[in-house]
């Protein structure tokens, strides 16, 4: 009886395995046939057709006839398979120091539904930022018609986020000290019935880039995001490196300046404290506290020509490249994007920072990495705040209720 036992675990698994496995390809790619996925997963067509149906009874995909558009091999007519709108999906939110955001992210990655509020969060405390997320979140989940089924909420914050309880370690650019914001999410959003968890926004940005957007087909990926704070998404070898308690990926708090200006972190002469919007904007002679507002007249101005907004985001260039060549001769990357304040100031600083590594990487690693943008923009935050709200889904399909189980609609994911 034990030996029987243990077979049927070993092809329980097997089958959530291939469930995962099949529900990630259509996460990651256009909608599929059987026959592609069955490639693709290296199964046969009816392994493949008992899969997809236990998906379609989940309510996470849907098979429709292919279109007479697209070519058909001979044989027996292969459906397509699709993510279901109405199926699982998150609910993303973005706690930055100059803005909040929000939105309804499904499976696919497909923003559904997004909300943005300018406002500085610079001290606020979380208690108020969270009463400011419910104001954007409430109205965004009312008017949304065939909303999916929120399974998870994921939020991205500029700051040390331990992997292990999602608690904010610190997060010097808000003024945060060993801050609970999970369960103060969790909380204000009971209602909702789905589970919190928190990442660091430069993580939540590489990894959104690396499965959607400048990191996709490499396997050695740095994606540098920066606003007031700055950080980096590190993946090597295909896997997030995240350390012993998730908090690696701070460049931001390297020392490039021994001696130099304070940091929010309280050490001297960090990297975020030479091209920080903080730092940027005070060399560019604006408010150092100017925001978005005060980055945008900045950029502006450089457009113009102004020579001294210029020379700032050459400086900051400068330093950038003494911190990126640092983590190229470290980690040997194929690719490193800038995103965030850096994304927009791409074309101002990309000659600086390509100097420095000229001069400061090893031949070898230098000749293989290729400086870009990150391709998704804002929503890089979002779209990796609502990749880490769905993993479980995706790890394990199974744990979605059978159609007939679910509640009826509205009941969860409408306030």
């Amino acid at each position: 009886m034990r030996m029987h036992g243990e077979i049927e675990g070993a092809q329980a698994e097997i089958r959530r395995r291939n469930l995962s496995r099949m529900l990630r390809e259509l996460h990651v790619s256009r909608p599929l046939s059987r026959s592609e996925l069955a490639a693709r997963l290296h199964v046969d067509r009816s392994t493949v057709a008992s899969l997809v149906s236990e998906l379609v009874g989940r309510g996470i995909v849907l098979e429709r006839p292919r279109s007479r558009l697209v070519p058909q091999s001979p044989g027996r007519p292969s459906p397509v398979v699709e993510l279901r709108q109405s199926g699982p999906g998150a609910l993303a939110l973005d706690i930055a120091t100059d803005w909040l955001g929000a939105a309804v992210v499904g499976l696919g990655g497909k923003i559904i539904a997004s909300a943005r509020r300018d406002l500085s969060l610079s001290n606020a405390s979380p208690e108020k930022v969270v009463a400011d997320l419910a104001g954007i979140v409430r109205p965004l989940l009312a008017g949304i018609e065939n909303a999916p089924r929120l399974v998870g909420i994921g939020v991205s914050v500029p700051g040390l986020v331990r992997a292990e309880d999602g608690r904010v370690h610190a997060a010097p650019a808000l003024g945060w000290r060993d801050v609970a914001i999970g369960e103060l999410i969790k909380e204000e959003f009971a209602d909702l019935g789905a589970s919190v968890c928190i990442g660091n926004d430069a993580d939540l940005a590489a990894s959104a880039e690396y499965l959607r957007g400048a990191g996709r087909g490499t396997g050695n990926f740095i994606c540098i995001w920066g606003e007031v704070g700055l950080g980096a998404g590190i993946v090597v070898d295909g896997r997030l490196l995240s350390g012993a308690a998730g908090y690696a990926g701070e460049i931001g708090h390297m020392t490039i300046e021994p001696g130099g200006d304070l940091c929010h972190c309280g050490a001297r002469g960090c990297l975020e404290s030479v091209v920080g919007e903080e730092a940027l904007l005070r060399r560019s002679g604006r408010d150092p506290l100017g925001g978005t507002a005060a980055i945008e007249d900045l950029v502006s101005a450089a457009d113009r020509g102004d020579e001294v907004a210029l020379s700032a985001l050459v400086e900051s260039g400068r330093g950038l490249g003494i911190g990126i060549a640092g983590l190229v001769n470290i980690f040997n990357p194929d690719r490193v994007a800038l995103g965030g304040l850096y994304g927009r100031v791409y074309r101002y600083v990309r000659a600086p920072i390509l100097l420095e590594l000229e001069a400061r990487a090893m031949p070898a690693p230098r000749a293989m990495v290729d400086l870009v943008t990150g391709r998704l923009g804002g929503n890089a935050l979002l779209l990796g705040a609502a990749e880490l709200a769905l993993g479980p889904t995706l790890d394990d399909p199974a744990i979605a209720p059978l159609l007939q189980e679910q509640a009826p609609a509205g009941a969860v994911h409408h306030p």
